[in-house]
C-alpha cells in the first residue's frame, strides 16, 4: 500500500511516522508513506495556500488550486489512482470496519484540513470519502490523519509481530476488548482471574468473550446492535444483565 498525506506541516507528519506501527509497516515493505507539502503546489513567492472566506466569517480556508494540483500530481505519479480521504469533523466517524476496508486499497491520499477547512469546490471535485475522529475541535487534520494511518497500517499482513493480538483488540469484532492482566498474579490485594491462570484455552476464551460482552454492554451498549452475536452470546448477555439488576 502507498499512503500520501497532504499537509502544510510535512515535518510534523514525517516525524510521527517514524514510530510504532507506521514505521513497522514501512520497514516490512507493506506500506510506503510520504508527507506531501501542500505549499509545493502553491503560486507566488509566498506559496500561499489559504485565503479569507467569502461572506466575512472568521478564519481562513485552504484554497482549491494547490489542493487540486497536489491530488492531480499523485494521480499522475502511478498507475493506480489514490482513494482520497479528507479528515474533517463533518465526516463519517472512523471505525474499525472503515479501517479494514481502507487497508485493502492499493493507494490512499489523505488531505489534512486546517483553519476553517478546505474550499467546498475542492471537496466536491477531489474527495472520495470524509472521515472524523470525534466530535471535538483540533487545530488541523494532521493528528486525525496519523490516527488513520496507524489504524490501517497495523491491519496490513505481516506488520503485527503477533497476528493473533489483532483478533482481541477492541472493535475487532464490534465489541470492546476484555480486561488484560500480567504478572504478578496478585497485586494490591487483587488477583488475576482464575480462568486466565488455568492454562485451559477453552476457559480463557469463554472468560474473554464474557468480559468483552460485559464491558461493551456497560460502556458502549450501542455497539451491540451491529455485533455478530451467537445464541450463546445472547444467553451470556442475559446473565450479565440479570447480575447487574441484583
Amino acid at each position: 500500500m502507498t499512503c500520501e498525506i497532504v499537509t502544510i506541516f510535512p515535518e510534523m507528519v514525517a516525524d510521527a511516522l517514524t514510530y510504532g506501527m507506521p514505521r513497522r509497516a514501512v520497514e516490512s515493505g507493506r506500506m510506503r508513506i510520504r508527507a506531501v507539502d501542500l505549499r509545493d503546489f502553491a503560486d507566488g513567492p509566498h506559496r500561499q495556500v489559504d485565503d479569507y472566506p467569502y461572506g466575512g466569517t472568521a478564519g481562513m480556508v485552504l484554497k482549491p488550486e494547490p489542493l487540486f494540483r497536489a491530488v492531480q500530481a499523485a494521480r499522475d505519479d502511478e498507475d493506480a489512482s489514490p482513494h482520497v480521504v479528507y479528515m474533517t469533523p463533518q465526516g463519517t466517524p472512523l471505525s474499525q470496519r472503515t479501517c479494514e476496508r481502507l487497508s485493502l486499497q492499493p493507494r490512499l491520499l489523505v488531505i489534512c484540513g486546517r483553519y476553517k477547512g478546505i474550499d467546498e469546490r475542492a471537496r466536491m471535485e477531489l474527495v472520495d470519502e470524509e472521515l472524523s475522529v470525534g466530535d471535538y475541535v483540533l487545530s488541523g487534520g494532521e493528528i486525525p490523519a496519523l490516527v488513520l494511518v496507524d489504524a490501517v497500517a497495523r491491519l496490513l499482513p505481516g506488520v503485527l509481530s503477533d497476528a493473533e493480538s489483532a483478533l482481541y483488540d477492541s472493535f475487532a469484532d464490534d465489541l470492546l476488548d476484555a480486561p488484560h492482566y500480567t504478572r504478578p498474579a496478585e497485586w494490591a490485594g487483587r488477583s488475576a482471574p482464575e480462568e486466565l491462570l488455568s492454562g485451559d484455552p477453552k476457559r480463557v476464551d469463554a472468560w474473554r468473550r464474557r468480559e468483552a460482552l460485559r464491558r461493551t454492554w456497560a460502556r458502549r451498549p450501542e455497539l451491540l446492535k451491529d455485533a455478530a452475536l451467537s445464541d450463546e452470546d445472547m444467553r451470556v448477555l442475559d446473565e450479565i444483565k440479570t447480575e447487574s439488576d441484583t
